[in-house]
């Protein structure tokens, strides 16, 4: 007896990677048939429509790397697409800057890290600095010009718009049956079966949850971390974007200052483990997720080996102060009255049984299974040729 598909292709998660797959695979396949189920009312709910909005050059990332190719190529896609169809975006280029002599090791580390990449990089002086941000002051700094800004969530929409998918929102997945020889069917929250030939595991931060409901085990779990921010009340301080030097044993970058699309300054963020997946606020607990983070061997070996640093994050989290003395590192003028908290995101960083912190895509594959296990930043800005090689990997699975 033959299975009636609903589709082709399935694709779990309405954020911006799985938007883009089902736009990658309407064009390379036309005629595939796209289903794509999020369980939130809308496209972007959350770690594609609560980051920075940076377009970012891929001058962090490890040569040869996924996150390195996908975003030296992503960031000029990305602009492109903007341009293309009337989103707001523009190429600002940023700064990174050195506050301590211990940094300048790193930043010079940076310098040719941007070079092997590809990626046009200045290096400046302690006087230079003010010829793009006046109010900032650093032993020395990077500028580069290849960073941007745009608006991701109209990114995502127009994905959705273009890609012809069928895109059911408010669709939760609850169960997953999976037949190597026939297929695999959905059963949603709501009692609906959707039945397909590939599924496609686009869920960001329940990826590793939806991963062993079609009988796959990632070895890895999503450990949420959640990165709280202000918006700067004086926006005229800052002109573009400022970063810290990061510090190379973790996938974060530091408090940075970041001028939106809107015109506004968002600064942060830190990042502190969240008590839920979507822990938005420290009021925000789930027990059951709480629990599936705590019995993880990983998170322990996390809290080990890096106590010092997460100490010193949660204590930005609790103390406005503290907060605002490491923006002042790069914003002597800033004062605790000048941020204004705004709202925040959690990333959904993969770790593995060892501890180890997932730094690179991990993409892995099953039988008539790809599942997307970390994409957290530069996600946004690599989308367009992550989207191409999930939809690569899909198709050959048809």
């Amino acid at each position: 007896m033959r299975m009636a598909y609903d589709c082709d292709v399935l694709v779990i998660g309405g954020g911006i990677v799985g938007l883009s797959t089902a736009y990658a695979i309407t064009r390379a396949a036309p005629g595939t048939r796209v289903t794509v189920l999020e369980k939130e009312p809308g496209p972007a709910r959350h770690q594609t429509g609560r980051n920075s909005g940076v377009i970012h050059s891929g001058i962090y990332y490890r040569p040869g790397s996924l996150k390195a190719r996908y975003a030296v190529r992503g960031a000029a896609e990305m602009v492109k697409f903007c341009a293309e169809y009337g989103i707001p975006h523009a190429v600002t280029g940023k700064l990174i800057v050195a506050t301590d002599r211990s940094e300048l090791p790193r930043l010079h580390a940076l310098v040719q890290r941007g070079r092997n990449n590809g990626i046009p990089v200045r290096e400046l002086g302690a006087s230079q600095i003010e010829e793009y941000e006046p109010e900032v002051r650093g032993l020395a700094a990077i500028h580069v010009g290849t960073t941007g800004i745009c608006d991701f969530v109209a990114v995502a929409r127009q994905l959705a718009h273009g890609s012809g998918a069928e895109i059911r929102y408010g669709t939760r997945v609850v169960r997953v049956d999976r037949r190597p020889e026939r297929g695999v069917a959905v059963l949603t929250a709501a009692g609906d079966v959707v039945r397909g030939r590939v599924l496609v595991n686009c869920a960001g931060l329940r990826c590793d949850e939806i991963a062993r409901l079609t009988g796959d085990d990632p070895d890895v779990r999503i450990v949420p971390f959640r990165g709280e921010y202000y918006e700067l009340a004086r926006p005229e301080l800052v002109r573009g974007l400022v970063y810290p030097v990061p510090d190379p044993a973790f996938p974060f970058l530091g408090v940075h200052l970041t001028r939106g699309i809107d015109g506004g300054v968002h600064v942060g963020p830190n990042a502190v483990p969240a008590l839920a997946r979507e822990g938005y606020g420290w009021g925000t607990v789930s027990l059951r997720e709480l629990g599936s983070t705590l019995t993880w061997p990983g998170s322990w070996q996390i809290a080990r080996r890096h106590w010092r640093y997460g100490a010193g994050e949660l204590r930005r989290s609790l103390s406005k102060r503290a907060f605002t003395q490491a923006v002042g590192r790069l914003l002597p003028g800033v004062c605790e009255d000048d941020l204004v908290p705004t709202a925040a995101g959690v990333r959904a960083q993969a770790v593995l049984r060892d501890g180890t912190l997932v730094d690179d895509f991990l993409i892995r594959e099953g039988a008539r299974t790809v599942h997307v296990l970390n994409a957290p930043s530069p996600a946004a800005t690599a989308s367009l040729p992550i989207g191409r090689e999930v939809a690569r990997r899909a198709l050959s699975a048809l």
